[in-house]
């Protein structure tokens, strides 16, 4: 997730980002704009092989689509997914911004729908609509921007929530028939809007065997919504934790662990999620209880000291022993990698230097397998 602002250099090595905030080691990360640092950040995820890199989304931090814009202008392939929460601004202008920055950006933005999962955070923002509430204005919310994007036609529209008339826009994405919708949900009626809205599903890390019954249901939901469900996609979410010995991974592990666990101290409820109507934590911490490791490697600890707050499962090991745990969830139905780690910089060139090249590869043999 693209950073605004050097982090501090007590935190060096430990940075996690929480949802509205910090957790880090020593301290605060400082608030503000750093435009030095987005550039560097930006650029060094586009030299270390990223295809996009996310914006974050929260009451009280600095807006994505600014950062991404900003950052877009000063690099040349990397992509931009734009955290966007639906109901602060109309769908009608939403969808136009989008578009705006879609075609200035030559086709390099996604929007990565986040409905909110804290009724106190979205409170701050003016929103006090429940949590089923937030995802029946998401579902029409999606649908007016997909019909902006897509009709040729002034349209009305009278729904739950947005009234329209005559709407219509003059910006089109520069993407065909729009740029990508990524979705993030876990109770069962986001699975049933991402099913009727989404392009891609994104998955925060659980054990395999969740992964799989995940997919096929999400899968199942979108036949039911009258839609191929070949043509959804899936994300899956995690952070890396590398070394050049499977020791030595486990032993880094650890020391951000303790770290972590100082920085949280107090702050932190055991088995109870910093957003506490997010059903997507709920699952990241019954998973934590059931065990610190499933599978190979996926290390479920930090989940469990920062209350789950958003993609907070590891996988630890060899590039090569990472590589091979991303192509199991590959070879499940995950197309796409959501990944970052603790020293935001360092690891970011860290997985450019063995990381990407080792998935790219397995994927590339895994496609020429089947043809």
């Amino acid at each position: 997730m693209i950073g605004v602002v050097r982090e501090a250099a007590a935190n060096q090595g430990a940075t996690l980002s929480l949802f509205g905030g910090g957790i880090n080691p020593g301290a605060e990360v400082p608030s503000g704009v750093d435009p030095d640092y987005i550039l560097d950040f930006a650029r060094t995820h586009e030299a270390a092989g990223f295809d996009m890199v996310l914006t974050g989304y929260s009451s009280s931090t600095p807006d994505g689509f600014e950062v991404a814009g900003y950052a877009a202008a000063h690099t040349q392939r990397l992509g931009y997914l734009i955290a966007h929460r639906p109901g602060f601004v109309a769908p009608t202008l939403a969808a136009r911004k989008a578009a705006t920055l879609d075609q200035l950006s030559n086709g390099r933005i996604a929007l990565h729908v986040i409905t909110g999962g804290n009724d106190l955070e979205q409170r701050q923002d003016g929103d006090w609509l429940d949590h089923d509430a937030r995802y029946r204005r998401t579902d029409e919310y999606l649908a007016v921007m997909r019909r902006i994007w897509t009709e040729t036609e002034p349209f009305d529209h009278d729904g739950e929530f947005y009234h329209l008339q005559d709407a219509y826009s003059q910006a089109r994405c520069r993407q065909r028939p729009h740029l990508p919708l990524f979705f993030g949900g876990a109770s069962d009626i986001a699975l049933d809007v991402a099913s009727r809205r989404a392009d891609l599903f994104a998955l925060w890390g659980e054990p395999r065997a969740s992964i799989a019954q995940r997919i096929a249901d999400v899968r199942q939901r979108t036949a039911a919504a009258g839609r191929n469900p070949d043509e959804m996609r899936f994300s899956l979410s995690a952070r890396p934790i590398l070394a050049d010995t499977e020791a030595k991974a486990w032993q880094r592990a650890e020391e951000i662990l303790a770290r972590i666990q100082q920085a949280t101290a107090g702050r932190v409820t055991p088995g109870v999620p910093t957003r506490p109507q997010s059903e997507g934590a709920w699952r990241l911490l019954r998973f934590a209880a059931e065990g610190s490791i499933h599978d190979e490697r996926l290390w479920m600890p930090i989940a469990a000291a920062s209350g789950a707050s958003g993609s907070t499962t590891c996988l630890v090991g060899t590039p090569r022993q990472v590589a091979d745990s991303l192509l199991a969830y590959y070879d499940l139905g995950c197309s796409a990698f959501i990944i970052r780690g603790f020293d935001p910089l360092a690891d970011a060139a860290d997985y450019g230097r063995e990381l990407i090249p080792l998935l790219r590869e397995g994927v590339a043999a895994r496609r020429k397998a089947r043809v």
